[in-house]
């Protein structure tokens, strides 16, 4: 290859933004030119997203400005939204243009997998980036408002979140917070304010230690939450949920955190997917295609058991030193990296000041594992922006 070759990076979530960073430290000048596309000028972390949507921290403080975590001399931002892959031809094309690669990193995340429930895509409200949390906040706080204009309509008062999965569980807990505070503000009888939270499997935080389990769900219940467990949504309509027991729920809000899916344009573009998610190799390609790398949602990593892993933050970032490795190798002609998934434990918050997580083979809850959440936070702050952004996002 005569001329440098061309990185393309799309999406600057955790997969994209800590790929760029390596290789912006990897790569010598001239040695690659690196593009990094993003449709917002800022990267979000999604794992702190479900404290916003309730009201408990500003959204400000779950987004950082792309230009401040790489370095423009080594690579180029686009502030642009991808629009179609073409991997025969080696372009993306993007809404303000076309770009054209010789590697391309796809990093663009999932979107919500609603599993065919009739009413979840119109009714139902998603966390899942910044604009839709500041969404959520203030619908949460008009429903307030709108009961005291209209106090015979207590589904105002009603939310349902659809999910006990990680961003479930995490997010009723900031919720149950965040209510007393909203019942002070508007005075409402707080007894009035009802919280359910449903989910389809067998357990809530399906996979996860029973024993944690239900210290989690205790310490909820206690906040004012009610599990419907083992129970599926059957419809979602305007006027609230209907399960599959054939009850009804009434409620103006309706959250669902049940899924992710990969992204539409994988399919589109001719990749072999599954629920949108491409299986990728050993060295995180895609199957077929020995120039394109996939991570994060949009990648399917098996274990050794044979089950897909769960697409998490962490999995992402370790995606991303993988891939940055092996993009560095392919362009100087050296070996491959294969992936290795090494889990460094998990870490769920349950509101203020509760947690739960696994830390190496031990267990840990209440107030140590919120202090771990935190320094978890800390740590990811740190890998992508250093001790700068430490100070100014990381607070306890």
């Amino acid at each position: 290859m005569s001329r440098i070759p061309r990185i393309v990076i799309l999406g600057a979530g955790y997969g994209g933004i800590v790929t760029a960073i390596r290789l912006q430290k990897e790569l010598n000048y001239n040695e690659a030119d690196v593009t990094l596309v993003n449709k917002h000028d800022y990267h979000y972390i999604t794992t702190h997203l479900h404290m916003p949507a309730a009201g408990t921290d500003n959204p400000e403080n779950a987004r950082v400005n792309i230009l401040k975590l790489i370095d423009e001399f080594k690579i180029d931002f686009v502030k642009s939204t991808v629009v179609q892959i073409r991997p025969q031809e080696k372009k993306v094309i993007l809404e303000e243009g076309t770009l054209s690669y010789d590697y391309l990193v796809i990093g663009l995340g999932g979107e919500p997998e609603t599993f065919g429930i009739p009413g979840l895509k119109e009714y139902a409200l998603n966390i899942r980036s910044i604009n839709s949390v500041r969404f959520i906040r203030e619908h949460i706080e008009y429903q307030f408002a709108r009961f005291k204009r209209e106090p015979s309509r207590t589904d105002y008062l009603t939310f349902i979140v659809g999910g006990a999965g990680f961003t479930g569980i995490e997010f009723v807990g900031e919720l149950a917070d965040r209510i007393p505070e909203l019942c002070k503000e508007f005075d409402v009888d707080p007894s009035l304010v009802k919280i359910y939270n449903v989910e389809a499997a067998p357990t809530a935080l399906p996979g996860f230690d029973p024993e944690l389990v239900e210290y989690a769900m205790n310490v909820l219940k206690n906040k004012g939450v009610t599990f419907k467990i083992a129970t599926a949504i059957k419809e979602c309509t305007p006027e609230g949920v209907v399960l599959a027991t054939g009850e009804e729920i009434k409620s103006a809000t309706v959250i669902w955190t049940g899924g992710i899916r990969g992204n539409h344009m994988l399919d589109e573009a001719g990749f072999e997917t599954m629920r949108g998610r491409i299986k990728v190799d050993e060295t995180l390609r895609a199957p077929g295609h020995e120039n394109v790398y996939v991570l994060g949602d949009c990648s399917i990593v098996m274990s050794p058991e044979g089950r897909p892993y769960p697409p998490t933050a962490q999995i992402s970032m370790q995606q991303a030193d993988v891939c940055a490795h092996n993009l560095v190798a392919q362009i100087r002609g050296s070996q491959l990296k294969s992936f290795e998934y090494k889990p460094k434990g998990t870490v769920a918050s349950l509101g203020r000041g509760e947690a739960i997580g696994i830390v190496g083979s031990k267990k840990i809850k209440g107030g140590t594992a919120a202090v771990m959440k935190k320094i978890v936070d800390l740590r990811y702050l740190y890998i992508i922006g250093g001790i700068p952004l430490v100070l100014k996002k990381g607070r306890f």
